[in-house]
């Protein structure tokens, strides 16, 4: 089930604190695996398109996370299959589909608007007594929304059915599963710390705990 973050929706950029502030581990973040952290820093974000706070996260917040990332953070993002039903697979094939193509940011955002509308008046579809009929039933409806932006139904399917595609899901579920990743969006940070959003009272601290836990902390 997709939960409700604690981040408030009138976060607003704060100061870069220069890492003054003081990120306490069990507290600003959690160790999600024994595993060394990743080499090379980075930030992964997990989400759902099906997910209303991350619709609101991917318009109001992520552009600044991402141009406020240390220079040396690369940032990925991941779709989590909590239903683990066939259409639900189909959405998760669908980023994976995105994330290849050299503009996915129109994709991503139509992806989240046929699920839950313009301004997310759908809102989340996996809360409790939601019965609004799901705009997706199959891929022939994903590749629908695709077309509009110029991938054809070979192409998707070419994409969608590859080794890489399937290897890059395999992936995610692992990944949500060795993480911990029980509610959305989520950040993982060097495929080892988990911020725990509740902490966070502004967006500036959450691009610094980002930033420290990718740069800084050991």
């Amino acid at each position: 089930m997709i939960k409700h973050i604690a981040l408030a929706l009138t976060l607003a950029v704060a100061p870069m604190s220069s890492f003054a502030a003081q990120f306490v581990e069990g507290k600003h973040f959690t160790v999600v695996t024994n595993k060394a952290p990743s080499s090379e820093p980075k930030l992964t974000e997990f989400y759902s398109f099906y997910c209303g706070n991350c619709f609101n996260m991917e318009k109001m917040y992520l552009p600044d996370i991402k141009a406020n990332l240390d220079k040396q953070v690369t940032f990925d993002s991941k779709h989590v299959d909590f239903a683990n039903t066939e259409i639900n697979t189909e959405v998760m094939r669908s980023l994976a589909v995105i994330q290849t193509l050299d503009n996915p940011k129109p994709l991503t955002d139509a992806m989240f608007k046929v699920i839950q509308g313009d301004n997310g008046e759908k809102h989340d579809h996996s809360a409790p007594g939601h019965k609004h009929a799901e705009p997706l039933k199959s891929r022939d409806d994903i590749k629908a929304v695709f077309a509009k932006f110029g991938v054809d139904s070979a192409q998707y399917d070419a994409t969608a059915d590859s080794k890489e595609t399937n290897a890059k899901l395999a992936l995610w579920r692992a990944q949500q599963q060795e993480f911990r990743v029980q509610s959305v969006p989520a950040f993982v940070v060097n495929d080892k710390y988990a911020v725990n959003m509740s902490s966070v009272r502004t967006l500036g601290e959450l691009i610094d705990l980002i930033n420290y836990l990718a740069v800084e902390y050991k």
